[in-house]
């Protein structure tokens, strides 16, 4: 079954009754919410509960949030979503960063910790004496 609205995008809905995923696959799928809503609950009755709601809460963390404002152009989707990836993103620089300065402080470490920086340390100790 291939989405009518392809080029919309799933998101979750902001107006939806829990977390909006029933309603962000309606209009994705351009069903009636309804119907959607029936098949979750039917799904949550079949499965003993627990299956269909650690896939209802999966698919509400994996799905975008609905966009305040309709997009205006092709554009507009790219930054949004790209907006929407960005805490990944960020949690990625974030490793890269504390990677670089954990490598710099270990070598920082090996220098002060080095016999070499101790007899340097004690020679300009005592040239600055005499």
């Amino acid at each position: 079954m291939s989405p009518s609205n392809s080029g919309r995008g799933l998101y979750r809905s902001r107006k939806g009754a829990i977390m909006g995923v029933c309603t962000g696959l309606a209009r994705y799928f351009d069903f009636n919410v309804t119907v959607i809503r029936g098949l979750a609950i039917l799904l949550f009755l079949f499965t003993g509960l627990w299956p269909a709601v650690g896939i209802y809460v999966l698919m509400a963390m994996l799905m975008k949030p609905e966009p305040v404002l309709p997009f205006a152009d092709n554009a507009e989707r790219e930054f949004y979503d790209s907006y929407a990836a960005a805490r990944k993103t960020a949690l990625l620089k974030l490793k890269r960063k504390f990677n670089s300065l954990d490598s710099r402080v270990r070598f920082m470490e090996d220098i002060v910790t080095s016999r070499d920086f101790e007899w340097e340390k004690k020679l300009h100790g005592r040239e600055g004496e005499t």
